[in-house]
């Protein structure tokens, strides 16, 4: 899943940023609403976390852009106000939650997987195909009864691969969700991820799960 972040706190981005990442999460950042903006509506994300105190373009400028552009992007708002009002403005502006500074990670993290249920319209936190299957919450993956030991770029890119399970996904649609912008393309790190993941997916395995589309990309299926 690809996250924007769009904060002018440097200090909390690079505390988020290692975060998100660890979980899995591809995330770009964004220090001000101009470039946050921008890079919301050059897409695609699957989450915004937005700051409403920002240079140039305030939060509330952003997420109304954001949906003037039909940008439908689930919109996580944060901010150090806490009043009743400040919290409407936001959700009348467009943002699908709420959260107030200080805040916990745990609490970030849970709002965001709600929201990317949300957005793809799931409400499980689990996800399978056949005898594989992904705990959402507690970031743990198994293949039968044994538990997969999976980086979290690993992760990520399972993750992605379960959630469009049975459909050919190519590789530029793989960098658009579980790399960030810094990524290069034109290297072949998606290749040697999915060769390191079907290792652990399906090695051992009468059944393969993780296929090869030549000269279209992959796909996980039974």
């Amino acid at each position: 899943m690809r996250i924007l972040l769009v904060e002018d706190d440097r200090e909390m981005v690079r505390y988020l940023k290692r975060g998100l990442e660890e979980s899995g999460y591809a995330v770009d950042a964004a220090f001000d609403g101009q470039e946050g903006l921008r890079l919301a509506s050059a897409g695609p994300y699957d989450a915004v976390v937005l700051d409403v105190m920002l240079p140039l373009k305030d939060g509330m400028a952003v997420v109304s852009g954001m949906r003037a552009e039909g940008i439908r992007t689930p919109v996580l708002m944060l901010t150090a106000r806490d009043g009743v009002d400040d919290r409407v403005r936001g959700l009348d502006a467009g943002a699908d939650d709420y959260l107030v500074k200080p805040f916990s990670f745990a609490e970030l993290q849970a709002r965001l997987r709600a929201l990317l249920r949300r957005g793809t319209g799931e409400t499980a936190v689990e996800l399978r195909a056949a005898d594989l299957r992904m705990d959402l919450v507690a970031h743990r993956a198994f293949r039968g009864d044994d538990e997969l030991d999976l980086t979290p770029k690993e992760f990520a890119l399972l993750e992605y691969l379960l959630r469009h399970a049975g459909q050919a996904v190519t590789r530029t649609m793989i960098i658009n969700h579980v790399w960030d912008y810094d990524f290069n393309p034109g290297t072949n790190v998606v290749d040697v991820h999915v060769r390191r993941l079907r290792l652990k997916v399906d090695e051992g395995h009468k059944v393969r799960l993780i296929h090869t589309l030549r000269g279209v990309g992959y796909v996980l299926r039974p």
